[in-house]
């Protein structure tokens, strides 16, 4: 696991929290999920449950991943017009290509984004949230499947 449930617990108790077994759960289903949205979340911890937690629902769910992410443990990036879409923060070391043909989601170097933030941050003084990023387009199947339509429009 990237967080291991003893540094959860050890940063919860930093901040006069417990560990809770839903807490442990929650963060222990994003690892396994890699990406996982809340409602995701809330239908693999039903699908798999562990005998010390109760029954997660879905603003249980939700009100982790705020707490886990105020913490540093999780962050989210918006994969779509849904819910957020959650993962371990050791985790978010890539960014994210999404495909608005078949909604394939693929992982990235976050190389090529540091190069791009740096120089915007040279240009406009802003400094970009890459842990957030997320790019939308159309993956190399889609967009021959897209070529390929065309062509045959334009031979009718």
């Amino acid at each position: 696991m990237s967080v291991s449930p003893e540094s959860l617990d050890a940063t919860l108790r930093a901040r006069g929290m417990r560990a809770t077994p839903q807490r442990r759960a929650v963060l222990c289903a994003l690892d396994e999920l890699g990406h996982a949205t809340p409602e995701q979340l809330e239908e693999h911890l039903r699908a798999h449950p562990a005998d010390d937690v109760p029954a997660a629902n879905l603003s249980t769910v939700y009100r982790t991943l705020e707490l886990l992410e105020e913490l540093g443990l999780v962050s989210h990036t918006h994969l779509n017009h849904t819910a957020p879409t959650y993962q371990v923060a050791a985790h978010a070391d890539h960014f994210h290509l999404v495909c608005r043909g078949c909604g394939r989601l693929t992982e990235t170097d976050l190389e090529p984004a540091r190069a791009l933030a740096a120089a915007i941050e040279a240009e406009h003084g802003f400094t970009a949230d890459l842990a957030h990023l997320s790019l939308h387009g159309w993956c190399a199947d889609c967009r021959e499947a897209n070529r390929a339509a065309e062509r045959l429009h334009h031979h009718d």
